[in-house]
């Protein structure tokens, strides 16, 4: 997170909620200008577009005022439990755009082929590596949203899984169960390309 944004008061983030929930306009204005910064930040990692991230902030917002009511301080932090609103939203949206698994895919694929560049490979050994990117990237595209931005993480930008559990505010015990799932998922779809 920025280091300019201050830490966040669970317990005062807890009240405005109550407020929220109490339909306290001032106490939900409070709740967005000390958050908003920072979930925007986490919508915007997920889907890299400040449109699509400023939209998906205002339906989270939203849907903040209308379930306040709802939120168990003992189940999750404030920020934990909207940070799920907002990783769920963008989600959504991901699911709902028809061309987000072709930008998702050009995207790997142009990083993958850029990472796999040997300088030092001959034009055979160049072709079989973009072969192999094109591939991966190919099946990473089959790996529903959720999934593919946890193995993202973990494998392009090196993130432990507790840093992926703590940055998509998921339990790390999901974030295992789906990298375990989608590295099957790879293996096999490389597998049958392979055979094909």
């Amino acid at each position: 997170m920025a280091s300019d944004v201050p830490s966040l008061d669970p317990q005062q983030l807890r009240d405005w909620l109550q407020g929220a929930a109490r339909r306290d306009a001032v106490a939900f204005r409070s709740l967005y200008d000390a958050t908003s910064s920072k979930l925007f930040g986490f919508a915007l990692r997920i889907l890299h577009k400040r449109e699509l991230a400023e939209e998906v902030l205002q339906e989270s917002f939203v849907a903040v005022w209308n379930n306040a009511g709802s939120y168990q301080s003992h189940l999750a932090a404030p920020m934990t439990w909207m940070a799920t609103i907002v990783r769920n939203k963008a989600f959504d949206l991901l699911r709902r755009s028809d061309a987000t698994t072709e930008i998702d895919g050009e995207q790997f694929d142009s990083e993958v082929l850029n990472a796999l560049h040997d300088p030092q490979a001959t034009p055979i050994e160049a072709l079989e590596m973009s072969a192999d990117a094109k591939a991966l990237a190919w099946c990473m595209s089959t790996l529903e949203g959720p999934q593919r931005q946890v193995v993202g993480l973990a494998f392009f930008h090196d993130l432990s899984h507790s840093e992926v559990a703590q940055q998509l505010a998921l339990p790390i015990g999901t974030v295992k169960s789906w990298i375990r799932r989608s590295l099957e998922r790879l293996k096999t779809c490389l597998a049958k390309r392979e055979r094909a």
